[in-house]
């Protein structure tokens, strides 16, 4: 196995991040609001784990980020059902909902980042338990 010198590893790590960053950003009450019209769905990338610590904002599907690198179970149905529509990501931080998202944005998705659920919470939306 080969390993990469220290600096290219971080080179690679702040070119993943730069690209995630690309994403654009809504804030949550923009979120909700596209949410409502029937414009965009909000997703929860967490993992279930988070989601029964945490709970979930109310109008999120949860869908999380391993099933997406994984085998897609859960996601390519979901993506399949919402074709039309705008796709709004959240996580922990912001970052990893930057990571899926910039993927589903490569493929011709339309994706914003929401952040992270504290953001949500702390913008006083509904949450709910999962």
């Amino acid at each position: 196995m080969k390993i990469l010198p220290r600096w290219l590893s971080l080179f690679l790590v702040s070119a993943a991040i730069a690209v995630a960053a690309e994403l654009p950003k809504v804030t949550p009450a923009e979120a909700a609001r596209r949410v409502a019209d029937g414009k965009a769905v909000l997703i929860d990338v967490r993992e279930p784990d988070e989601w029964a610590q945490t709970g979930v904002a109310a109008p999120a599907v949860l869908l999380p980020m391993s099933d997406f690198n994984g085998a897609q179970k859960l996601w390519k149905p979901f993506l399949e059902k919402n074709a039309g529509k705008e796709l709004i990501l959240y996580c922990r931080s912001g970052h990893r909902a930057g990571i899926v998202g910039t993927k589903l944005a490569d493929r011709g998705r339309t994706v914003a980042n929401a952040g992270g659920f504290k953001d949500w919470a702390a913008a006083g939306l509904p949450v709910r338990k999962p």
